[in-house]
């Protein structure tokens, strides 16, 4: 009887501390952003006011938006460095192209970031380059066409502010900017298409064995191909509604957004390993963030330097506990 008991024992623990491992990388981001909310929430009587409330949530559009294509990129087990590039790019290409009407503005950085991502996905799918050398070299291209079109960055295209292009960025609806509703639109669709269509099992099977992969018939190259098409396609988006919201296109931003977008998408608890991720963790991931730098802000007594050491050190801590929890769901 004893013998018995302890034989049927093991295996439902076992079970328990595997739920357990796999809850705490789903939703232990969400936890830490309750717990950071509420904290500076008691902490700063200006946290919960709604001029800061909503600064935050326009802000953190733009970075979710280039988290959204980067999570597609990272369950596959790739990496995109050329996101912060493209951003820059294509909120340049949407002011400049803001001068001959909003659907210019808004076709003409996802085409051209876009291709970039189409680019570096054939390059990495067909010619099986590394993602980090690939998209590194996207970088420095995007970069270059960046200095190209605004002769070496001096010269800053302006968006006029009454065009319907300038009201995408800037008005409200029901009180929130638009740019919030849209990047809530993409989030809702990019979960569909990860959590319940047949590419998202694709891009699923890819990260997990990508050779199993194809055993099964997945289409391995194409997959890999329309993710970091997705990838670019995101970024140039987020690039333009910046542009609108901003009513120019800054040159200068952009820089160590793709580090950002990372650490989001892995804050999120989604595995750089690939294989294992949610889109709805990494929009936990870019709120996450932005607390910690309002909270920063919200101090005043600190610099901005203090924002990367402190994201860099809860980048390094989810790592970790990621590890530790995997190995744990893994262990027999």
């Amino acid at each position: 009887m004893d013998t018995a008991r302890t034989t049927e024992e093991e295996p439902l623990g076992a079970s328990r501390a595997e739920r357990l491992s796999a809850l705490g990388q789903q939703h232990g981001a969400l936890v830490a952003l309750i717990v950071m909310v509420l904290v500076a929430s008691l902490t700063f009587d200006s946290f919960l006011t709604g001029d800061n409330l909503e600064n935050m949530a326009v802000s953190s559009a733009f970075l979710a938006v280039v988290a959204l294509g980067m999570t597609f990129v990272i369950v596959t087990g790739g990496i995109d460095l050329s996101v912060g590039s493209l951003f820059a790019l294509g909120g340049v290409l949407a002011a400049w192209g803001s001068r001959y009407g909003t659907l210019v503005a808004l076709l003409l950085p996802l085409a051209v970031c876009g291709l970039i991502g189409l680019v570096n996905g054939l390059l990495i799918a067909r010619a099986r380059l590394a993602p980090f050398i690939v998209t590194l070299a996207a970088m420095l291209l995007a970069r270059g066409i960046l200095l190209s079109v605004t002769d070496e960055g001096s010269t800053t295209y302006l968006v006029d502010e009454k065009s319907f292009f300038a009201h995408l960025g800037q008005d409200k609806l029901l009180g929130i900017g638009v740019p919030v509703w849209i990047t809530a639109a993409l989030f809702m669709l990019g979960a569909i298409m990860l959590r319940r269509s047949r590419f998202g099992q694709y891009v699923y099977a890819v990260g997990g064995n990508e050779d199993a992969a194809a055993l099964m018939g997945a289409p391995v190259a194409r997959t890999k191909i329309t993710v970091y098409t997705v990838s670019g396609l995101c970024a140039g988006l987020a690039g333009a509604l910046n542009a609108a919201w901003l009513v120019s296109g800054v040159t200068i931003l952009g820089n160590g957004m793709e580090l950002e977008a990372i650490s989001a998408v892995v804050i999120g608890g989604t595995l750089l390993t690939g294989g294992f991720g949610f889109i709805s963790g990494s929009l936990v991931g870019v709120l996450l963030l932005k607390v910690i730098q309002n909270v920063i802000n919200q101090i005043g007594s600190l610099d901005s330097a203090y924002q990367q050491v402190v994201s860099g050190a809860f980048l390094a801590v989810v790592v970790v506990a990621q590890t530790w929890l995997g190995r744990r769901r893994r262990a027999p």
